[in-house]
């Protein structure tokens, strides 16, 4: 069984694409192109399930039409619509660079004194400066001019967080 902790998401399938069992899928990551990877895992029925591609094609930056293995007919198709899509972290790591998306469920640490500053629950990448959600609410930026450490072994981000701005 697949767990959370293990998987993060990199986007959604849309509508079914022709009758032959293509679907949509809108991403926020292309790490599913850049490291060879056999399989996505879909969130169906909040069970995280993996799905093997048989091909994908690009339509633009962050849409692509998937062919999954199993998956012959427009109406089997469209039983996947709107379902999470997920990568393994353990492929994610293969890539040298992880991907911001690939960061959260990491915790957070000041870089002066060490003190864990909370657990990063979502990535705010709407507009040009992008931000770290922390679960209790807090924004930090995500600059790397901040960032000092990642360590994915641990899942532990060390950053300089600018004086003052876990007070606000």
């Amino acid at each position: 069984m697949i767990r959370e902790e293990e998987v993060y998401k990199i986007g959604r399938l849309g509508k079914a694409h022709g009758v032959k069992g293509e679907v949509s899928f809108q991403f926020d990551d292309d790490i599913f192109d850049r490291v060879d990877a056999d399989y996505l895992v879909l969130e169906i029925d909040g069970i995280l399930v993996p799905f093997f591609m048989e091909e994908y094609r690009f339509r633009s930056d962050s849409l692509a039409l998937v062919k999954f293995c199993d998956v012959d007919t427009q109406q089997r198709a469209s039983e996947l619509t709107g379902c999470g899509v997920y990568f393994p972290r353990a492929l994610a790591e293969e890539d040298d660079t992880p991907t911001l998306n690939s960061l959260v469920g990491f915790d957070l640490v000041e870089a002066k004194g060490g003190k864990t500053v909370g657990k990063i629950a979502a990535v705010d990448d709407a507009t040009a400066n992008i931000l770290f959600e922390l679960e209790d609410g807090r924004l930090i930026p995500a600059s790397d001019d901040l960032i000092t450490d990642i360590n994915t072994k641990e899942r532990t981000i060390t950053m300089e967080i600018p004086e003052g701005l876990l007070e606000l």
